[in-house]
């Protein structure tokens, strides 16, 4: 089918143009137009009111899948404008061009849709209650693919990672190398996630679903904390020789290293639907990690 990637220079949207285009005539989109490679794709500003929109209307596509997204969780408390503009404006453009031209809509969405206070992982019709910016707007963006009309896939994820891209792996295997011991948060709990995994994932969906519309949740099996996850990378980097040795980690509270937005302690998403709908097996997040880690140690 012929696809409209938005994002496809980020972490996830780089692994989706590469999952898509084994099946489907990708028309790849970034902010600059540039691609990774040196490529040339097309472009697409979702800061800039309509641009984004207006290549699904010229295009008229089968499919559309946004990965683009304002992320700088912090950030966004101080640029609470351009936030709104790109996870919720934008988003709102976009969704109405697909109900226009009747493609479907794939995006992403997040775990900070919720408070995080909860005993067990959130299924998808909890009572949603973002706790900062970057989830109010984010949930924004959700309400406007749902009232659109259009067909949609929304999947919310949590803790993406990639061997390429700014995320938590890439930050601890950088501070592996300069310094000896590491202090982090040990009372918020998620799923990390890989890019890899979650691109595959929403290929087979959009095949497997190409008119359905609904929410899902797509993360890794298990759970862990930042401090966990942190120790699993540096064990999995020693042993791959990505780095020459482990720092010591100690697990701190959140509230010893503050944070202008407010994070969700409890992230793990219930993904029983995604299972059920898709047929699919999740794995656990300890696969994707090693899995992440032997990609970068074949470069």
């Amino acid at each position: 089918m012929s696809i409209v990637l938005f994002g496809a220079d980020g972490q996830l949207g780089y692994e989706l143009h590469r999952s898509l285009s084994a099946l489907d005539d990708v028309h790849a989109c970034t902010r600059s137009g540039r691609l990774p490679g040196g490529f040339i794709g097309e472009c697409a500003d979702f800061s800039e009111p309509d641009q984004a929109a207006a290549v699904i209307r010229r295009l008229q596509p089968r499919a559309v899948v946004n990965a683009v997204a304002y992320t700088a969780v912090d950030k966004a408390e101080d640029e609470v404008h351009l936030a709104q503009r790109i996870n919720a404006d934008a988003v709102a453009e976009i969704a109405a061009a697909c109900a226009h031209t009747g493609s479907t809509l794939m995006h992403y969405s997040t775990d900070y849709v919720f408070s995080g206070n909860n005993a067990r992982p959130w299924r998808e019709a909890d009572v949603t209650a973002p706790l900062s910016v970057y989830g109010k707007t984010k949930l924004a963006g959700e309400d406007a693919i749902r009232a659109s009309g259009c067909p949609h896939l929304i999947f919310r994820t949590a803790w993406v990672y990639a061997a390429r891209g700014q995320n938590f792996l890439r930050t601890m295997l950088r501070l592996a190398a300069e310094r000896e011991q590491l202090r982090i948060v040990n009372d918020q709990v998620g799923s990390p996630t890989s890019a890899r995994w979650l691109a595959d994932v929403s290929t087979l969906a959009l095949h497997a679903r190409p008119q359905g519309s609904g929410t899902w949740h797509a993360v890794a099996a298990g759970q862990c904390s930042w401090s966990t996850f942190a120790e699993a990378i540096f064990v999995d980097a020693l042993a791959a020789g990505l780095i020459a040795r482990a720092p010591v980690v100690t697990g701190i509270a959140s509230s010893e290293y503050p944070t202008k937005a407010t994070r969700p302690a409890y992230s793990v998403l219930d993904t029983a639907c995604l299972r059920s709908d898709f047929s699919l097996t999740v794995p656990d997040w300890r696969c994707g990690l090693q899995q992440v880690i032997a990609e970068l140690a074949a470069q």
